[in-house]
């Protein structure tokens, strides 16, 4: 496939792709069920065929792929290999983040540009980088020094460029969070080699370490009060969460799909088990729930043309937690009516099983968007600002 025939892929292009390269991804899933090791050959084989600047815009050399295009790709992706589908919906939403603000007159074009020109891998540590962020910074000549550990560092291994952010307590304003991207590249970065989870287990998710890391003035794109809610979350989380949460519906729907397959060659030769249909309909339920919402999800993006706000951001996370709850339900589900064999590690629900009770620890934790979400509700601010030394 030529280059110039890669920038023009439609989506229907990018979803053939998938149905061609997927089951060898399931192949190697299966294969490192019994380890930690990082997806890399898949990363490699969706590199090669440009996924990683889909959603980039025509106009700036990319795929064109629309937000909801990218959420239905990443959730076939999970069918056959959940661990990338995760991995790649890291990337995407930093891609999906720089894009609203390209569309909306925001520095956002540079980053995207750089991501279409080598193919390049984005690496999100927002798992450490909530409204408190974590790590210190010291101001130096032409700009700061960074100290920090961020760990949940999906794909990291595999990336070129980390966006991250850390914190500076400044003289006059007190303790502030700064966001910044740094090359892996830079002098000071390395990789502990970490992860090892129940579930997601191929995803890299490694502790990215700085030490003494220096960023220039020029690469700080935004500061905040630490421990306070910015709007900018209200643009980020409602691009994330709909393309983070499509790994998991695929993950919930093949899940299903592998126990139908199985039930109805068994009611062929066997008697039906009287408690089967409702175990079946209690698993059905389900899964229409996390497709319905995550439905939803996507269309309150609505392909980047939105009007940000906290209650968007609200809706969203509320939406997330539904949408995790439902997934999680389905896989236990799918086991309970696999009769046993759902259990085994001969077929992937077990696997999928364990991947979907990764979608509970995504921020928002559940109880931490009840909170959320209710503080708003009763008209404060949706989080408590805490105190620093």
């Amino acid at each position: 496939m030529t280059k110039e025939t890669l920038s023009q892929l439609r989506i229907s292009d990018y979803m053939d792709m998938i149905e061609e390269i997927g089951p060898e991804f399931a192949t190697r899933a299966a294969a490192r069920n019994d380890s930690d090791e990082f997806v890399a050959d898949n990363f490699a084989d969706l590199r090669e065929r440009k996924f990683f600047s889909a959603m980039v815009p025509h106009e700036l050399g990319g795929g064109g792929v629309a937000h909801s295009e990218m959420c239905a790709i990443i959730r076939r992706i999970a069918h056959y290999c959940p661990s990338t589908a995760l991995t790649l919906s890291m990337h995407q939403h930093l891609i999906a983040a720089n894009r609203y603000n390209y569309h909306n007159g925001n520095p956002g074009q540079a980053l995207l540009e750089k991501v279409v020109a080598d193919e390049l891998i984005l690496v999100s540590t927002g798992a450490s980088d909530w409204l408190n962020s974590s790590g210190e910074m010291t101001k130096v000549e032409g700009g700061y020094l960074v100290n920090a550990k961020k760990g949940f560092a999906s794909g990291s291994v595999a990336g070129h460029i980390f966006i991250m952010s850390s914190c500076y307590n400044d003289p006059k304003e007190g303790w502030q969070v700064l966001h910044f991207p740094i090359p892996k590249s830079a002098e000071g970065v390395s990789i502990e080699e970490n992860w090892q989870a129940m579930g997601m287990r191929n995803t890299g998710s490694h502790m990215a370490v700085f030490e003494d890391v220096f960023v220039p003035e020029e690469a700080i794109g935004l500061k905040r009060p630490r421990g306070e809610y910015h709007p900018v979350w209200n643009v980020i989380l409602t691009v994330a969460m709909p393309l983070i949460m499509s790994a998991y519906v695929g993950i919930a729907e093949a899940a299903a799909d592998i126990v139908r397959d199985s039930a109805q060659q068994r009611t062929k030769n066997h008697k039906l088990d009287g408690h089967l249909p409702y175990l079946f309909g209690e698993m059905e339920n389900s899964l229409i729930t996390a497709q319905v919402m995550h439905k939803n999800m996507v269309a309150i993006t609505n392909d980047f043309e939105f009007t940000p706000s906290t209650k968007m951001a609200s809706d969203i996370l509320a939406h997330k937690t539904v949408v995790a709850n439902a997934v999680t339900d389905t896989t236990t589900k799918a086991i309970e009516a696999s009769g046993g064999f759902g259990y085994l590690r001969v077929t992937p629900i077990e696997r999928f099983f364990r991947d979907s009770f990764a979608s509970q620890f995504h921020p928002l934790h559940e109880k931490k968007q009840h909170s959320f979400t209710g503080r708003l509700s009763m008209g404060l601010e949706p989080v408590e600002v805490p105190e620093f030394d």
